[in-house]
């Protein structure tokens, strides 16, 4: 990884007059020249860190970054920007980030690609996810690790067939109900807890975009399955991206739900790319929100980069380091 210079368009006050005038086309006066200001700092940092006020706890999705950088790369990518977890790695990658002063946030469930397919709302599925996930439970007990991801999973009765007939909504939340409270007596006692992921089926130009056929597609449809499993590591991976596509209402969503939110994902809409000045999602203003509710776990960087992946990752880290 090469050290990124100072863009041209960034001035020693940090911003210029010419983007400021772009962004504020798109986000008004206020918004660009937070947006500019943060940017631009991301970019002046350096080799420095970026995250540094400490009242949010950022990770690096490793999955959006696989293609640039192996997991060492990323852990010292996240070093360097004052992250403090690298996510959604396997139990087997643990003690690299274990050496480079770093957590996992959040554990994959150990499923093979796609691992939201084959879910919990199918109970054909249930014997495997749930044996599965409760290896990487014992994994995340023996390393500290605090969070396994779970899914609602396809809603198609033979998973990535949308000809084999739909599960009802109703018959897959009892069955998710079902399956969760067995994970999570499990995980209970191993005290780990579980998060189930929401997942927008509306974005149909990649595959990691949108998830046709994803039955837990909106907020409270899965808040309705968390509260019915009852248990108090039973929690919502609130993907800011997902949930804006889905439902909206971001900031209001966080409030109503702040008790069960177990962990975040970010991304900018549209597109699942940068969370800069080019998408809809004001991240700051969401950053200081999750920050009043007195979240202490992770907010996860999980957008795809579609530029210089680095450069993109110390902007993302400089918006939300409210």
């Amino acid at each position: 990884m090469s050290k990124q210079s100072q863009p041209n368009n960034c001035t020693p006050d940090g911003f210029s007059r010419r983007n400021m005038m772009q962004m504020i086309a798109g986000t008004g006066a206020a918004g660009a020249a937070a947006l500019a200001l943060s940017s631009c700092s991301a970019f002046n940092a350096g080799t420095g860190k970026v995250a540094t006020r400490g009242r949010i706890n950022q990770s690096i999705v490793y999955w959006c970054f696989a293609e640039h950088w192996d997991v060492e790369k990323t852990c010292q990518v996240a070093k360097q920007l004052g992250c403090k977890s690298v996510e959604l790695v396997a139990p087997q990658d643990w003690p690299t980030l274990k050496k480079y002063g770093l957590t996992c946030a959040i554990a994959p469930n150990g499923l093979p690609d796609p691992p939201f397919v084959k879910g919990f709302c199918n109970p054909k599925y249930h014997d495997m996810v749930i044996a599965t996930t409760k290896k990487t439970i014992d994994s995340c007990a023996e390393f500290g690790v605090k969070t396994v991801i779970a899914f609602t999973g396809s809603k198609w009765r033979n998973a990535e067939d949308p000809k084999s007939g739909e599960i009802s909504l109703e018959e897959g939340a009892d069955n998710c109900v079902k399956g969760l409270k067995e994970l999570c007596r499990y995980a209970e006692k191993k005290k780990v807890n579980v998060a189930m992921e929401i997942l927008n089926t509306r974005a149909t130009d990649h595959p990691m975009k949108g998830h046709a056929g994803y039955q837990g597609d909106h907020t409270d449809y899965c808040m309705d399955i968390i509260k019915k499993v009852g248990s108090p590591r039973m929690k919502l991976l609130f993907d800011i991206y997902h949930v804006q596509i889905m439902d909206g209402d971001i900031i209001s969503r966080i409030r109503q739900y702040a008790d069960y939110i177990g962990h975040y994902h970010t991304a900018g809409n549209p597109g699942r790319n940068e969370i800069d000045e080019t998408q809809e999602i004001y991240y700051p203003a969401i950053m200081k929100e999750i920050v009043k509710t007195g979240y202490k776990g992770y907010v996860g960087q999980e957008f795809i980069p579609s530029r210089d992946p680095l450069k993109g990752l110390k902007q993302a880290v400089a918006l939300c380091d409210v």
